[in-house]
């Protein structure tokens, strides 16, 4: 599991890629940090080359919106494939996030 965070203007992109389960969730979190600090900015999290998601991994996606709703930032979540959609649908996530 790999993620890269890009700035560019308003807006900070995480790339999420592999898979984002318990044994990849806490330096996950650590690589996000930047995201809950962003004030004001358009926070992107890709998930085109993300192939899955756990229980820890929803609680970071849930926690980068936490923060960035305190900060005056906006969450967008981009290019989930059909089995993270569904994890989203079944937990509810769906409706918590702008999906593009």
């Amino acid at each position: 599991m790999t993620t890269t965070i890009q700035q560019s203007g308003n807006q900070m992109i995480a790339l999420f890629s592999g898979r984002l389960d318990t044994a990849a969730a806490i330096p996950t979190a650590e690589a996000v940090k930047p995201l809950m600090e962003a004030e004001n900015k358009e926070i992107i999290l890709d998930c085109s080359q993300l192939e899955y998601i756990s229980s820890s991994g929803l609680r970071i996606f849930l926690s980068i919106r936490k923060e960035a709703a305190t900060l005056g930032s906006k969450v967008i979540v981009r290019s989930i494939n059909a089995d993270i959609r569904q994890v989203f649908v079944m937990t509810g996530f769906i409706s918590l996030f702008e999906i593009q």
